[in-house]
């Protein structure tokens, strides 16, 4: 038990954590030594610690343990899984990990960390998500994880997402993420007539903000909570940036049966993004910004173009 019993739940797009090894099945030559982005072991050792200690300060200002839970986007493989739980500031906590290879072209997929300790899991399977572009051929997008286990011996259903991208414009693609949510929508729907009142966690770097279309009116139901909504302050805070304005992607959203302390050990706290100094960028021009690993071509050294985010659960 955490001293102060509280548990930290959290989601971070590590933007592009790959192995130096190149994969004949995906699109990962860039990342390779020989690659366009002169991707070599220093490069990638260095990340990987600089990851693991993010991850080992999320929720520290008000949690000394590091989160029981955390969802990850754009890792290539269980190698870089394993190498990021053995690092040096996460190897005393005893991580395990949830992971699938997706059909994503370029090989990021989702994962869900755990520690052993505090989480037990009991299965894991990935939801594949069919999304086409015009002309019906399908878009290779992540697949959706999905997590059941016993959190603090309450069972509790994790969705690990990572929706498709705005690349070709956020209105021309919002179909392929509102596809998303209905998806994750539809596999609620199978767990409810399985399980009475289930305690949910749907986590995910969504591509869209919790304003959404695919957020607020598809994927949030009237038992469903965004904590996230009030984080958002567009010319001020969020997860990312783009085109200097911020929006948050990564979000955690809740069953509100996480507010009922009477049948229920554990009840939601609060929820924020950690956006402190040692992640952001110190040049001047992008000061605040997430500091992160590239720039096109040019190699910065940061850790993520995203922010961690995170919920609070206390034991009552």
């Amino acid at each position: 038990m955490n001293e102060n019993n509280l548990h930290t739940i959290a989601f971070y797009n590590l933007e592009n954590l790959f192995d130096t090894l190149n994969d004949p099945h995906i699109l990962d030559d860039d990342f390779t030594e020989d690659g366009r982005l002169n991707w070599t072991k220093e490069r990638y050792e260095n990340k990987i610690h600089k990851l693991a200690m993010a991850i080992s300060k999320i929720g520290k200002e008000s949690n000394e343990a590091p989160p029981v839970v955390i969802g990850l986007a754009e890792v290539e493989n269980k190698k870089v899984l394993n190498d990021l739980v053995n690092a040096g500031p996460l190897v005393k906590h005893n991580y395990n990990f949830a992971h699938f290879n997706s059909p994503d072209e370029r090989g990021i997929d989702t994962a869900l960390l755990y520690r052993k300790e505090y989480f037990e899991f009991i299965d894991a399977e990935p939801i594949p998500l069919l999304v086409y572009d015009k002309g019906h051929i399908r878009d290779r997008t992540r697949d959706i994880l999905y997590v059941v286990g016993k959190l603090n011996n309450e069972r509790v259903h994790i969705f690990v997402n990572h929706w498709p991208s705005r690349r070709q414009g956020a209105e021309e693609t919002s179909y392929k993420r509102i596809t998303a949510a209905n998806r994750v929508t539809a596999r609620i729907g199978q767990i409810k007539k399985e399980e009475e009142n289930p305690r949910l966690i749907i986590m995910g770097d969504f591509n869209d903000d919790p304003n959404s279309p695919s957020i607020k009116e598809h994927l949030l139901q009237p038992d469903l909570y965004n904590p996230m909504e009030t984080l958002l302050i567009p010319l001020e805070r969020g997860s990312l940036t783009h085109k200097a304005n911020w929006n948050l992607f990564d979000q955690i959203m809740i069953s509100t049966n996480f507010f009922d302390v009477s049948n229920n050990n554990l009840k939601f706290l609060k929820a924020d993004i950690l956006d402190v100094h040692f992640l952001e960028e110190w040049n001047e021009k992008y000061k605040g910004f997430p500091f992160r690993t590239y720039v096109g071509k040019k190699y910065l050294g940061g850790y993520s173009d995203h922010f961690p985010v995170y919920i609070l659960l206390k034991e009552k």
